[in-house]
C-alpha cells in the first residue's frame, strides 16, 4: 500500500509569506489555518512505519510536528520514521529543511550529481555528518530502490526523470559548483510501491508539458504538477515582482499551453497542483479560478492531506 502526505503545498516563501500583503497573505491571515499552506514538499512510504520525504522545504521542522506519521516513535528517546530525502532540485525551499535534519539520525539524501554539487560547495551543510547521513547520487532515466537506515530494500522504486525548468535561482551568472554541461537541476519522479504496482509521479517544477512527458504520465493513478502561477505575468501585475513564471522555469495553470490544458486529455486518475504561489489566485476557495481549476479535475491540497494508493 502507497501512502503519500502532502507536507507542504506552497512555493517559496509560503502563505502567509513573511512580508506579504498580498490578497491570499492577507486573507491567509485572517482565516487561519484553513489558507495557510507551508512550503513545498511530501512524504511517502510502502509500509506507513518508514518515510521518505521529496525536498526538504524550509518548513520541515514544522511540517513533522503536524504529521503524526512522521513522529518519533514512542518509547523511544532518539527515532525518526525518515529513511531518506529525495532532491528534486537545488532551490532554498528544497534544500534549506536538511539543516534541521543535524541530530545525526541515520538517513539518505538521493539527488542528482549537479544537486549534490550545491551542497557540496556550501559549507553549512557539512552539520550533516557523512557518518550518518549518505549522499547517494542518482542519474536520469535509471530507477533506484532506497534503502531504510539498517541498509535494508524499502520495496520502493524511483525513476528520475528530467523536466524542462532551470537552475537554483542564486547561482544566475555564477558558475555552477556541479558545472554547466547536462541536465539534472530540475527532475521529475515516479515512486512506485515494487508490491503492489502502484506508483505516482512528482513534478513541482515544469516549464513545458512536452510530448514525451504527456506520454510518460497518461493513464497514472497520482501526479502532483506545478501550480505556482495561475498566469505567467501575474506576480508583474499584482506589483509583487518582475519575473513571469516562465522566467522561473514554472508553467501556468492556465491557458492554451497551460498544465491544465496541456494534461486535460491524458486520463490521469487523481490531479493535485503544489508549489502554488502566494499570488496565485487559485488558492483561495471562492475564487473564479479555483473553481475553474476544481471542474477542470485538479485539487488544491491543504498541508496534511494524505492520499493512499
Amino acid at each position: 500500500m502507497l501512502r503519500v502526505v502532502v507536507l507542504g503545498a506552497a512555493a517559496g516563501g509560503g502563505v502567509p509569506q513573511w512580508n506579504c500583503g498580498c490578497e491570499g497573505c492577507r486573507a491567509a491571515r485572517a482565516n487561519g489555518h484553513e489558507l495557510q499552506r507551508t512550503q513545498a514538499s511530501v512524504a511517502f512510504s510502502g509500509d506507513g512505519e518508514h518515510w521518505f520525504l521529496i525536498n526538504a522545504s524550509p518548513d520541515l521542522r514544522q511540517q513533522l510536528n503536524a504529521a503524526p506519521q512522521l513522529h518519533p516513535k514512542a518509547g523511544v528517546l532518539r527515532h525518526t520514521p525518515i529513511a531518506g530525502v529525495i532532491l528534486t532540485n537545488g532551490e532554498v525551499d528544497a534544500v534549506a529543511g536538511l539543516l534541521s535534519m543535524r541530530e545525526s539520525s541515520p538517513f539518505a539524501i538521493y539527488a542528482h550529481p549537479k544537486v549534490l554539487a550545491i551542497l557540496k560547495s556550501n559549507n553549512i551543510f557539512d552539520v550533516l555528518n557523512e557518518k550518518y547521513v549518505r549522499r547517494c547520487p542518482i542519474a536520469l532515466d535509471v530507477a533506484f530502490e532506497p534503502v531504510l537506515s539498517d541498509g535494508s530494500p524499502s520495496g520502493l522504486e524511483v525513476l528520475p526523470f528530467i523536466v524542462p525548468g532551470k537552475g537554483a535561482w542564486y547561482l544566475e551568472g555564477k558558475a555552477h559548483p556541479g558545472g554547466s554541461d547536462g541536465a539534472g537541476d530540475t527532475v521529475g519522479l515516479r515512486i512506485t510501491d515494487k508490491a503492489t504496482e502502484k506508483y505516482f509521479y512528482f513534478l513541482a517544477a515544469c516549464a513545458e508539458v512536452t510530448d514525451a512527458l504527456k506520454a510518460m504520465i497518461t493513464g497514472a493513478p497520482l501526479v502532483f504538477f506545478d501550480g505556482t502561477v495561475w498566469q505567467d505575468d501575474e506576480m508583474i501585475r499584482a506589483g509583487l515582482g518582475q519575473k513571469t513564471g516562465k522566467s522561473m522555469g514554472h508553467i501556468s495553470m492556465s491557458g492554451d499551453h497551460g498544465a491544465i490544458a496541456s494534461l486535460s486529455n491524458l486520463a490521469i486518475d487523481r490531479k493535485i497542483f503544489l508549489h502554488i504561489n502566494n499570488s496565485n489566485p487559485a488558492l483561495l476557495p471562492a475564487s473564479p479560478e479555483r473553481k475553474a481549476a476544481e471542474r477542470a479535475g485538479w485539487q488544491i491540497p491543504s498541508d496534511g492531506t494524505e492520499i493512499v494508493l
